[in-house]
């Protein structure tokens, strides 16, 4: 038991006076700082009600009609736009006339209206790669050891950067 122990301790009582005096510390201190673990504490469950009330909300989700409509028209734009390709070129066999009317026609269309289609399309196969991507897990490559330095670069440093003098004399160390 160190001095300050001892005299706070004939003071108060015995070691019961210690511990007393420990935690009024402690209860004046988190008046000023609140404390770090507490706050943890209350942050973690927190974030543990909300993420079980949000389970909540999906665990009886049963895919009703509407549901069922939606993820279809989802589905919908990625053929259309490859059969409607496809369905150009059959159009431009069967009737070049009409076709080359029509191609006339798309002619006319402004071009800022060209931008908002192409930035309409890029965002949603964009969107649908990005969603794709974030759902593949990632492997980790085994990355190739560093080859230690030359010890003719080792020697030759000049001491511009201590930092790297100093790793590299570690390095060449091992």
């Amino acid at each position: 038991m160190g001095v300050i122990g001892g005299v706070i301790g004939r003071i108060l009582g015995a070691p019961a006076g210690t511990t007393a005096l420990g935690e009024a510390a402690t209860t004046v201190a988190e008046v000023f700082t609140p404390n770090a673990t507490k706050r943890m504490e209350a942050a973690q469950e927190a974030y543990l009600k909300a993420l079980e009330e949000h389970g909540a909300e999906f665990q009886f989700a049963a895919a009703d009609g509407f549901d069922r409509f939606v993820n279809g028209l989802n589905r919908l734009p990625r053929p259309f736009l490859a059969f409607g390709t496809i369905g150009l070129f059959v159009h431009a066999m069967v009737d070049p006339e009409g076709f080359a009317r029509r191609m006339v026609g798309l002619d006319a269309v402004p071009e800022p209206l060209w931008w908002l289609l192409a930035a309409i399309v890029g965002f949603y196969f964009g969107a649908r790669e990005a969603h794709y991507l974030r759902a593949i897990p990632r492997r980790v490559r085994p990355t190739r050891a560093a080859a230690p330095p030359a010890p003719a670069a080792v020697s030759g440093d000049t001491g511009a950067n201590p930092a790297l003098s100093e790793w590299r004399r570690r390095d060449s160390d091992r």
